[in-house]
């Protein structure tokens, strides 16, 4: 028997294909190099530009922890006890330390907020290119712009608010209003909350490195004014109470635990006048930072160059079909009339 002939496979047409491939890129790059070049030139100079007209932002950020109440011996159990049996009674609740869930839904609330810019008057500050410094009043908008302005908001306004906080706002035009400050912050301050190490990170992101660690501190000055204000009203009233169910206890044993309870009030009340470190504890304080957070120039011009770079040998590779099927239409076009003319 004959052995069978090996089967030759040949691979030079595919490495000539290959080849035949690989020049054809190179050549339509290196046809269409200066278009490719001056897009890239062009786009990586508007990103420069635009980026030297973005504002600086610096970051500044503060840690806290929440304070836990320690029980002192057998009290607590007796307190939580009788805390226990008054609890179906309307009228007592006993104020316990506060825990992180509830220390990150107060910074997140509009209320700890709004109180927050009206304390500190924080609307010529956030809002400072409409407000004159000089005059002490606020530049409102005129001309066509203003008119336009106030052409859409009524529009909007027919059609119905899709923000819920648009509806309460005032009828000033170029006036900004409390909701406006309140849609602000949402932007700027961020409230992380690490359950692991149970620490909350509050931080802001402003322009000026010194107002944005003034309202760090502000926000946590309010904080602690808020929640010592609030444990104080439901220590009064858990007191108030107390001294009722006290009036009509005739019982010596529960007598003496009503007293204890309402000595826990007092004390809490007292503990909530020194604020200091009533509910939460500062770890790391605010500082006003030295280096800006974004925009990073520098990373932004290296994406562009490489973006641009993509889009330019996309855009040359379009432009060179755009060519060869003009170039064919016309090849037919003169065959077809050559064909008549025969």
């Amino acid at each position: 028997m004959k052995e069978p002939l090996p089967i030759s496979i040949d691979t030079s047409s595919e490495i000539s294909e290959d080849e035949i491939s690989l020049l054809d890129v190179w050549r339509v790059i290196w046809k269409r190099r200066k278009f490719i070049s001056l897009f890239v030139i062009a786009f990586v100079f508007f990103t420069i530009t635009w980026s030297l007209f973005m504002k600086n932002i610096y970051q500044s950020k503060a840690v806290i922890i929440p304070v836990v109440a320690k029980d002192s011996g057998g009290t607590g159990g007796t307190l939580s006890a009788l805390a226990s049996q008054f609890g179906s009674m309307p009228g007592i609740s006993l104020p316990g330390s506060a825990s992180a869930t509830e220390i990150v839904s107060l910074l997140d609330s509009n209320i700890l907020r709004e109180k927050v810019v009206e304390r500190y008057r924080l609307m010529p500050i956030l809002f400072y290119e409409q407000w004159n410094s000089q005059k002490k009043e606020w530049i409102r908008d005129q001309g066509v712009i203003s008119t336009l302005r106030r052409w859409l908001s009524n529009l909007v306004k027919a059609v119905g608010p899709s923000d819920p906080k648009a509806a309460h706002s005032n009828n000033e035009e170029g006036i900004p209003q409390l909701w406006d400050a309140l849609r602000l912050l949402d932007h700027i301050v961020q409230i992380d909350n690490n359950v692991k190490e149970n620490t909350i990170t509050l931080t802001v992101d402003y322009e000026d490195p010194e107002i944005a660690a003034k309202l760090v501190g502000y926000f946590l000055d309010t904080l602690t004014m808020h929640m010592s204000a609030e444990a104080k009203r439901v220590a009064l009233i858990n007191r108030t109470y107390l001294e009722q169910q006290l009036q009509v206890t005739a019982d010596p044993l529960l007598r003496q635990k009503i007293y204890a309870l309402m000595a826990q009030q007092v004390e809490t009340a007292m503990m909530a006048e020194v604020k200091e470190n009533f509910a939460f504890k500062v770890i790391d304080p605010p500082k006003v930072p030295d280096r800006k957070i974004k925009p990073k120039r520098a990373l932004m011009v290296v994406l562009s160059f490489f973006v641009a770079l993509f889009v330019g040998v996309l855009a040359a590779f379009f432009m060179e079909y755009l060519e060869r099927v003009r170039n064919s239409s016309q090849v037919k076009e003169s065959e077809k009339v050559r064909g008549d003319g025969q």
